[in-house]
Order: structure tokens, then sequence, then C-alpha cells
């Protein structure tokens, strides 16, 4: 990776890392310490736990819809900003009411997606897989720490203070906005004429993207059911508190993420994707169904989780590279904003279905969502492999109008996109090398100023 690459991967990956560690420590512990509030009932903990996934599920798409069309950064600025009111509404909540709210607003500044295409945009093809994976991993690391570190810390914070820590990360996940370069989108096909359900069709009539959207959907929302669901059966099963729940987290949390980085490298690596992914969805889906006749003990807890997250892990990675290689090149944010609206909405709903199962039969509860994985993983099979393209990296002559100059390139055959960054000096061409002939060759070479090896 080159500098500029290394510098967009840090500065996403710190932002997104903030986001998701403010937003999911609440998660494991709300479900206990909810009851507190004026009004709440089981149900309504639930919403203030999942009405976040609510909010991004109805921002995204449009929020991904405008930033195919103008500079990505001041979106990812403005969602900072809501996420951090959301933070500061909630901390200084008394009633139920009052967090969902809060909740809802840090929801509605939903830029996960809007992150993911401009990392897309300062990475090259070859380097996007490695790229997307890391933002995968932190995505998932980010979760995990933070259903760790919820529980160590409410003892001490409480409830509000860990708000206040969700509004603290936004301010700085602004901060970390500016060390990711700015870039500037040069394409084929602009977007400028195209209406919003143009662009929404465009990538709607994709199906393996609609499979990836369900495949985020499952994930999610058992992830935040399991969530609610979770802390009062480890203390009614091995007796402990919340804040020693935080103990239990972490060991399967690096346990399953070590397990997950050698078939994440099959998969990127050895182009096994589908295998990979698909296996991934079996595994969570049996370890769903393992926890419905497995939870009434400790050491079928840790086991039915440990594979839980062995395969959250993996999907996490994945998706996000999908995404990437089979968006097409003028909608990768509003192809992301889709999956990530698909992602939250899943959140809201698990976040709803937890309260609701929260004082049911484990058989019931665990059952029920493993039923929904196993769905999901029967709507995801006809999915192919994804494709797997190419790009280079050309230094910007001196003296140039870059205007001209990038038009030029994108003009020469088997040029699908390019992305320039003037500050860095630095462009990348995204190539179609079944369309490149030994005269684009020339070409390409003639402008860059120097031989390309393409």
């Amino acid at each position: 990776m080159n500098s500029v690459e290394k510098r967009a991967i840090l500065g996403v990956g710190g932002i997104f890392a903030l986001r998701m560690i403010g937003l999911f420590m609440i998660v494991p512990v709300f479900s206990v310490y909810g009851d507190n509030y004026a009004h709440a009932t089981p149900f309504l903990i639930g919403l203030a736990v999942g009405i976040y996934g609510l909010g991004q599920a109805i921002f995204q798409i449009p929020m991904s819809l405008a930033a195919d069309k103008f500079p990505r950064k001041p979106i990812i600025m403005l969602g900072l900003i809501l996420f951090a009111a959301g933070g500061i509404i909630a901390a200084n909540a008394t009633d139920i009411y009052q967090v969902i709210i809060g909740r809802a607003l840090a929801g509605s500044g939903a830029v996960s997606a809007v992150l993911m295409a401009l990392l897309a945009d300062v990475t090259r093809e070859e380097m996007r897989t490695k790229a997307m994976a890391t933002m995968g991993l932190t995505i998932a690391t980010s979760i995990m720490l933070a259903f760790a570190f919820g529980p160590l810390l409410v003892g001490s914070l409480g409830i509000s203070g860990l708000f206040w820590l969700t509004a603290g990360f936004a301010i700085l996940a602004m901060l970390l906005l500016f060390v990711v370069p700015t870039p500037m989108r040069v394409l084929k096909h602009n977007l400028d004429n195209k209406s919003i359900g143009e662009q929404l069709a465009t990538v709607l009539k994709i199906g393996d993207l609609n499979r990836l959207h369900v495949g985020i959907f499952a994930l999610h929302l058992t992830m935040t059911a399991i969530f609610v669901i979770l802390p009062h059966q480890l203390t009614e099963v091995m007796g402990l508190s919340v804040r020693q729940q935080g103990l239990v987290y972490l060991p399967l949390l690096f346990v399953g993420f070590a397990v997950a980085i050698p078939f994440i490298i099959i998969a990127e690596k050895k182009r096994k994707m589908r295998q990979v992914f698909l296996s991934a969805i079996a595994v969570m889906t049996a370890a769903l169904a393992f926890l419905a006749f497995g939870s009434q003990i400790g050491v079928g807890i840790i086991v039915g989780l440990l594979l839980y997250f062995m395969g959250f892990n993996l999907l996490e990675a994945t998706i996000p590279s999908w995404i990437s290689k089979r968006a097409p090149v003028a909608n990768k944010a509003t192809a992301m904003g889709l999956n990530s609206s698909s992602q939250f909405l899943g959140a809201f709903v698990g976040g709803a279905m937890g309260g609701l199962l929260l004082n049911q039969s484990n058989l019931l509860a665990w059952g029920l969502l493993s039923l929904v994985m196993g769905i999901a993983l029967l709507l995801i099979i006809p999915i192919a492999q994804p494709p797997y393209l190419s790009s280079t990296t050309v230094t910007i002559p001196k003296n140039i109008n870059i205007q001209d100059w990038s038009r030029q390139m994108l003009a020469v055959d088997g040029v699908d996109e390019l992305v320039v960054m003037a500050k860095e000096q630095v462009a990348y061409l995204k190539l179609d090398k079944t369309q490149l002939t030994d005269d684009s060759r020339q070409q390409l070479s003639s402008l860059a100023q120097s031989p390309l090896d393409i």
C-alpha cells in the first residue's frame, strides 16, 4: 500500500471504530440498566437499543445518493454532527422516550456507506480488497470491543456516561476526517442528469447485491437481538453481573477473530469468497440452533457464542469488499447505502424482536433467530463469485491542467474510472483489461509521461 492508501485506511478506520464503539457500548447493558428510566418496558428498552438502526436505515440511502453526486466529505461531517447531537440528548435523558429520541437522532447521521465509498475512491483496485477487508475487521472488532468495554465501564460511568462517551467519540471522528485524502472522481457516465429513481434502479437490478443486503440484514438482526437477550441469561445461568460479562465477551472476541482471519485470507487470496461466505452463514445458523438447546448451561452459551462470533467476523469482513467489487463504478455509494440501510434496519428489527423475546423460553428465542439466519442462507445460495478487476497508480505530470488531463485519460478505451488526488499528485485508474489495446496502453503511457505497467 502507498502512503495515500495508508492515510485513508487510518482515517476511515478510526472514524468507523469511534462510531461503532460509541453506538454498541450501550447494547449489552441497556436491557438491564434501561429499567432505571421512567416509563421503561421490555419493548421500549428493546426499541431504544434498536431505534438508531431505523434512523440509519431511513437516511443511509438519501445520503448515499447525494454522495454519488456531490463531494463525500461534507456529507460525512454532517452525519458526525448528528451522531454527536444524539449522544448528548441521550446522555441528558430522564425517561425512556428521551433516550429513544437521542438514539434515533444519532442514527440519522447515516454515513457508513459514504465512508466506504470514500475509502473505495482513494484505494487502488488491487488494494481495495485489503482495504475493505480491513474495514470489515475494524467494524467487527469495534463492535466486539464495545460489547466487552460497555459492561466494564457502565459501573463507574453509568448509562449517561456511556452516552457522553458517544458524543466525545463523534468529535474525535470529525478530527480524523481531515486525515483522509480528498479525492476528485472522474467518471465516464456523469450522474448529474440521472434522477434518484434511475440511480436506485441501476443498483436494485443487480441480484447479487440484493443477496448481500439480505445477508447483512440477518446478521445485524440476530446480533442486536442476542445482546438484548444475553445479559439476563448470563446472569441467570452463570451468575455473572453485567460488569463481569465483559470478561466473557473479550476472550470470545479474540478467539473468534483469530479463527476467522485464515478464512478471510482464503476468501480474498484464493478467490473463494462465495464458499467462505455461505459457510459462515451456515455456521451462524448452527450456532443459534445450538443455543436453543444448549444455553441452559454455561458451556453451551460459550460454545454457541464462539461459533456465532466466528461467522460474524467473517461476514463483517467480506461484505464490504464484495460490495466494492460488484457495485457499478458510478453508483458505489448508492450500493453501499442500500447495504448499510439493510444492516441498520436489521439492527432495528433485532432490537425490537429482542425486547419481545426477552421473557420467552430459550427454545423459542434462539430458535427464531436460527430460523432467520437459515432463511437468509437459502436466499443467498444462488450468489455468484464477485468480479476481480485491476487498477494502476499514475503520478500526475507537473505543469498540466488536471481537468483537461483527466478527461483525456478517461477517454482512453479500457479506462472505467479515474480518481484524482491533486494535493498528493496521484491518480488511480480503474481498468477493464479486456478492452485495453496496444494503442490504448501507448496513449496512457503518453499521457502519464512515463511507461505504465499495464
